[in-house]
């Protein structure tokens, strides 16, 4: 993978470990997002007046043949969280009423569980966080002990497919089977699915999935898409009411359009998906995800600790987390990156016990795991 790393333009000097972060943009990529910009810029009338509804459509059908869904369930977003916040505050406008529960895992993305407070503050609905055993066993007992927390007030289910804090895969088509019986709306977070996973949105089945492109998929910063199955789209409601709302408006007129903004990165998803094409893609990433199972051993014979799952493609793909010793978190990180240039970020499980998470994208090496090995060897035996 050497070859592909010259095409990044990340900084050189630094070991970077944290592409599940905010990713990391290839140069043919980030030209592609210039060309685009500069097209704005060149006619920004034709292009806003004339053009942009043609380029969005066109871009939004390769997006969608690559995720396995109709178009017109597809709309871009500039991320996950905006996505999700589109569907949750449609979700205020009489869909929820008081006592209606929410149930979601104890490992989701702290942002969404602050979307969630403030969507049960002003609707009197509760979000119901279940407390999920740590180390994970089999995906069958994961969804039996979930699905436990169903009651007769459950109205939605509110999953990561991968979460941030904890790095693992939910098997959440099985739980989006079990709800659709059952009548449970199901609102997935895809945020680092995209380019990691494999991913048919059809087959998952989800009602709402959002993901983002600037992640995995590697386009530039502010690039994601918002999936609602077609018999939802008359209650989800514009974050932004504009030009294209209209009350006979359809999904995508009624949200696409919302003022004057620079596109450009969603415009350059047909230029991500050629490169992973052209550089075979599958092959990478299972490259990678060799490379995580190798930083699984490396690290876990460096702590001693349990670690959350078997090194395992069940339960972690190109991004893992692993157990540390007891530790001042903010002091490690900062160490790490100042003593030994390791970006990589520190979370916690839900009861507080710290984890390193490690990501391991294209322009990662074996080297790059042994740095951080021996870094953790050097700081916690000294």
């Amino acid at each position: 993978m050497p070859a592909l790393a010259e095409l990044f333009l990340l900084d050189k000097e630094i070991i970077f470990l944290n592409h599940g972060s905010f990713g990391a943009c290839p140069q043919p990529i980030f030209d592609e997002y210039l060309r685009w910009q500069r097209e704005l810029e060149r006619q920004p009338v034709r292009f806003l007046g004339r053009d942009y509804d043609a380029l969005l459509d066109a871009a939004r059908a390769r997006l969608a043949a690559f995720l396995h869904a109709p178009p017109a369930e597809l709309l871009f977003v500039p991320n996950a969280t905006i996505g999700l916040n589109t569907v949750a505050r449609s979700l205020m406008l009489g869909w929820l009423k008081p006592g209606d529960e929410i149930l979601t895992s104890d490992q989701e993305y702290g942002a969404l569980n602050r979307t969630w407070a403030f969507v049960c503050q002003h609707t009197g609905a509760r979000y119901l966080e279940r407390p999920m055993p740590l180390p994970v066993t089999t995906p069958a007992a994961w969804v039996e002990h979930f699905w436990q927390g169903v009651t007769e007030r459950t109205r939605i289910i509110f999953l990561s497919h991968i979460t941030s804090p904890t790095a693992l895969i939910f098997p959440v088509a099985e739980i989006c089977r079990r709800a659709r019986a059952a009548g449970i709306l199901t609102i997935i977070d895809g945020a680092h699915v995209p380019g990691q996973l494999p991913l048919d949105l059809t087959a998952l089945g989800a009602d709402v999935y959002s993901g983002n492109c600037h992640k995995w998929m590697c386009t530039p910063k502010g690039s994601a898409f918002l999936h609602v199955r077609q018999e939802h789209h008359a209650w989800i409601a514009p974050l932004v009411i504009s030009h294209g709302w209209l009350p006979e408006g359809t999904f995508i007129s009624q949200n696409q359009w919302q003022g004057t903004r620079d596109v450009a990165a969603f415009l350059t998803v047909p230029a991500a998906l050629d490169f992973m094409a052209a550089h075979d893609w599958d092959s990478r990433r299972d490259e990678c995800q060799a490379l995580a199972r190798y930083a699984w051993q490396r690290i876990t014979a460096v702590t001693e600790l349990e670690p959350l799952s078997p090194a395992s493609q069940t339960w972690f793909g190109q991004m893992l987390a692993l157990p540390l010793p007891p530790c001042d978190l903010p002091a490690l990180k900062t160490r790490l990156y100042d003593d030994f240039r390791i970006e990589i970020p520190l979370t916690t499980t839900p009861d507080g016990r710290p984890l390193v998470r490690v990501s391991c994208q294209v322009y990662n090496t074996r080297t790059d795991i042994d740095a951080l090995a021996d870094a953790l060897h050097s700081i916690f035996s000294a």
